[in-house]
């Protein structure tokens, strides 16, 4: 870990809930100060509450991460008041989901800007001070969607298009200390998965019964499950593992 201790932060997006709550409450309890970010600072307020009320530290910080000065000054104030950032997880994500002929522009538009967009201007402003500490771990958040998924030609593209981001980052910062990872999460439970099932009209639970029933392990995936892959890959013994992807989804996938 970096020599000064003080500079144990982590930046995670999206964490107001699901994948990115869980991720920065196990950040908190592995003892970082947590900077938990989304597009609506009051809608972190839960996640900030359940870190501090089990004794570790955060910052609710509202920003739109495809906006560049939004970016910026976002992680300004994570160093003013948390301390510089040495690990950044890019979670956040929205999903537009259609059939290629129905899909518009503006939601293939939506979903590069948050994922894509969004990661590379995060990982631009939290690099400086990862580079400067000659530490630093990212990790982004792509999908099992990145091997193609009906309805989400968009989002595919996008989680697929973090993993050629990932690997790229792996071999540019790793000489300072660097490393970055990928993890592609199968079905977790969470809010995104549940709207999904309401898109299909399908009840939640026989959503995730049917589900289930298609992974090995025979149970769908919790936010937990991904928090606990996050939590080794920023951890100083991982510092050999770099420019992977981690399929974290109960089973083998391609």
């Amino acid at each position: 870990m970096p020599e000064n201790p003080e500079s144990r932060t982590a930046i995670v997006t999206g964490a107001a809930r699901g994948i990115g709550a869980g991720v920065a409450k196990r950040l908190a309890s592995d003892g970082f100060k947590v900077a938990v970010i989304d597009l609506d600072e009051s809608a972190c307020a839960a996640t900030v509450d359940a870190i501090v009320s089990a004794g570790g530290a955060a910052l609710a910080v509202g920003a739109d991460v495809s906006d560049a000065a939004s970016v910026d000054a976002a992680v300004e104030r994570i160093v003013s008041e948390l301390g510089p950032p040495t690990v950044l997880v890019n979670n956040a994500g929205i999903t537009r989901d259609n059939l290629l002929f129905k899909m518009t522009v503006e939601d293939w538009d939506a979903v590069m800007a948050v994922h894509l967009r969004g990661s590379f201007l995060m990982t631009k402003a939290a690099q400086k001070h990862m580079t400067e500490a000659k530490f630093g771990r990212i990790v982004n958040l792509s999908s099992t969607s990145a091997l193609g998924n009906r309805g989400q030609v968009n989002y595919s593209a996008a989680k697929a298009g973090l993993q050629g981001f990932t690997k790229t980052l792996a071999i540019e910062l790793g000489k300072f200390g660097v490393t970055a990872n990928a993890i592609a999460p199968g079905f977790i439970e969470t809010e995104m998965t549940a709207a999904t099932a309401e898109r299909l009209g399908v009840d939640f639970e026989d959503f995730k019964k049917f589900n289930a029933e298609q992974i090995p392990v025979a149970r769908v995936g919790q936010p937990e499950d991904i928090a606990h892959t996050v939590s080794f890959l920023v951890s100083e013994g991982a510092g050999f593992v770099s420019g992977q992807v981690i399929y974290v989804a109960g089973g083998p996938k391609d």
